[in-house]
């Protein structure tokens, strides 16, 4: 029922209501008509009331309706908009395809008319150089047929020119055929290019040793020597850092030392001391003082003079003292100046040969044990602390690299690396060069192996390089990956504990799966 009729109903309800009510005040009594009339107006005035309110509840009530209607309708609206707009994007993709593949069509048609084109040019020039090539064959079949009639310096021009064509052709196999006899004849060209250097190389060793004698007039200098309750020798060796030895052999003292310039430097101190006389602490601490600044002397100038002899050129100072100080230093008796100077020769003799550069060889050669010089004052192997103080004084990649690698520690970059390692490996290797005796060496190499092919899964093992590496061969089927790294180190531990050797000894390992079959 509408809102409206039942307002209107109310109120005419009302109306009758108030005038049955007034009819029967009426027969009442006048005063009761008059509180009827005011009930009903009262009545009345809250039937409008209660009609506007429920009228505004109805709007408010048909306007939330409507806005209802209108939210689901735009909702319908914006849903069929999308789907038009996927329709729309889904044609442009298509479209977008569709002339991506039109442009490659028409990429592979303008291809294939460059093709065509080529084609036809080659046509074209192939029938115009058969057409050049049938006119030269007249041609010469022109001059053939005028042969008779040239001059004796006429045919011998064009015998000539044939000659040289023939040769042309005669020339590149021959180039072949050389090629292949080069390949085949490097290794003995190679031993013929290092037996030369060594030729003219050759020089005489003396075997270096870490003791120095001091010959002395009387026996009454050694007890001077020693002093009072021995206060002079203690104070000589703790100012010298050498070890003095005073015995009963008659005219002459020992000095001991591992560090050659210290020993050097021990040496020319007391021979000071002992022509001077005067031996007490004092006098001791100051001639070792002098006698020490002399040295490094000799040290710098006979760093600057092998520079020079060599033609080297300019040389950071700091590498000319430590060449200098390689003057007293020795390896298996062998001293490391002289086999430096010996290896730089070598090894710019051997660059020579090749077509190489000769003084950039004897450099890499000189500088090859650069390190030995500090090799007890820093931690790790000669080539690559020499390698390392090469580099921070400014020397080229290719000098470190040389240095660095003389005993394959790090891969050989360059020829004059390889042909550093093999001057090292003659000079070292000469007989007489080292004090080392042939039954020894063949000693330390046998022992090498045995303690390797010891170990369980060991197949094989190979000392080389002098001793300074041990190659191990072991069994693929036995041995994994992980257990090769520990039993590497096992090994290497094994050759610490057991030998007693200079330097390093690399051991390498090697696990190799071969696999063969048959196709019958």
């Amino acid at each position: 029922m509408d809102p409206i009729s039942i307002v209107v109903g109310l109120a005419i309800g009302l109306i009758v209501g108030g005038g049955v009510a007034w009819s029967v005040a009426s027969k009442g009594a006048s005063t009761k008509r008059e509180e009827a009339e005011r009930d009903a107006k009262t009545i009345a005035q809250r039937a409008e009331l209660d009609a506007e309110r429920i009228r505004g509840e109805a709007e408010l009530s048909g306007r939330d309706t409507v806005l209802k209607l209108r939210a689901e309708h735009d909702r319908k609206v914006e849903r069929e908009y999308e789907k038009v707009r996927d329709r729309e994007r889904a044609q442009q993709k298509a479209d977008s395809a569709l002339s991506e593949r039109e442009l490659g069509l028409e990429k592979r048609k303008r291809m294939l008319q460059d093709v065509e084109d080529r084609v036809a040019r080659d046509q074209d020039e192939i029938r115009a150089q058969r057409e050049e090539s049938a006119a030269l064959l007249d041609q010469r079949k022109d001059e053939l047929a005028r042969t008779a009639g040239l001059t004796a310096e006429e045919a011998r021009e064009e015998l000539l020119e044939s000659i040289r064509m023939d040769v042309a052709d005669e020339e590149e196999r021959l180039i072949a055929k050389s090629e292949e006899v080069i390949r085949s004849t490097s290794e003995e060209l190679a031993r013929d290019i290092v037996a030369t250097s060594i030729q003219r190389v050759a020089a005489g060793h003396t075997s270096e040793i870490t003791v120095s004698t001091i010959d002395i007039p009387n026996d009454d200098i050694k007890g001077r020597i020693i002093g009072r309750e021995g206060r002079n020798i203690r104070a000589f060796e703790k100012a010298s850092g050498v070890d003095v030895i005073v015995d009963d052999t008659p005219g002459v003292v020992l000095i001991s030392a591992f560090d050659g310039v210290r020993r050097e430097t021990a040496r020319r101190a007391m021979n000071k001391l002992v022509k001077d006389g005067r031996i007490h602490p004092a006098r001791i601490e100051e001639v070792v003082r002098e006698t020490a600044t002399e040295v490094e002397e000799t040290i710098n100038n006979t760093g600057k003079r092998t520079v020079l002899d060599l033609n080297l050129g300019k040389m950071h100072p700091k590498l000319v003292h430590l060449l200098g100080r390689l003057k007293y230093r020795t390896s298996y008796g062998q001293n490391v100046l002289q086999h430096s100077i010996e290896a730089a020769n070598i090894c710019g003799l051997m660059a020579a040969e090749l077509g190489l550069d000769p003084k950039l060889g004897r450099r890499c050669g000189l500088l090859h044990d650069v390190g030995k010089a500090i090799d007890h004052e820093v931690e790790g192997g000669h080539p690559a602390v020499g390698a390392d103080v090469a580099r921070r004084c400014g020397e080229t990649k290719l000098v470190v690299n040389a240095i660095a690698a003389h005993h394959e520690d790090v891969p050989m970059d360059t020829a004059y690396a390889v042909l550093t390692a093999a001057a090292d490996a003659v000079s070292a290797s000469r007989p007489g060069a080292r004090r080392d005796t042939l039954e020894r060496y063949i000693q330390r190499l046998q022992r090498l192996e045995e303690i390797a092919t010891r170990y369980e899964g060991v197949d094989q093992a190979f000392a080389i390089q002098a001793g300074r590496e041990l190659r191990v061969m072991v069994n693929p089927n036995r041995i994994g990956d992980r257990t090769s790294q520990r039993l590497a180190r096992e090994i290497a531990r094994s050759i610490e504990n057991e030998l007693t050797y200079p330097g390093e000894v690399k051991v390498t390992l090697l696990r190799e799966t071969r696999v063969t079959d048959y196709a019958r």
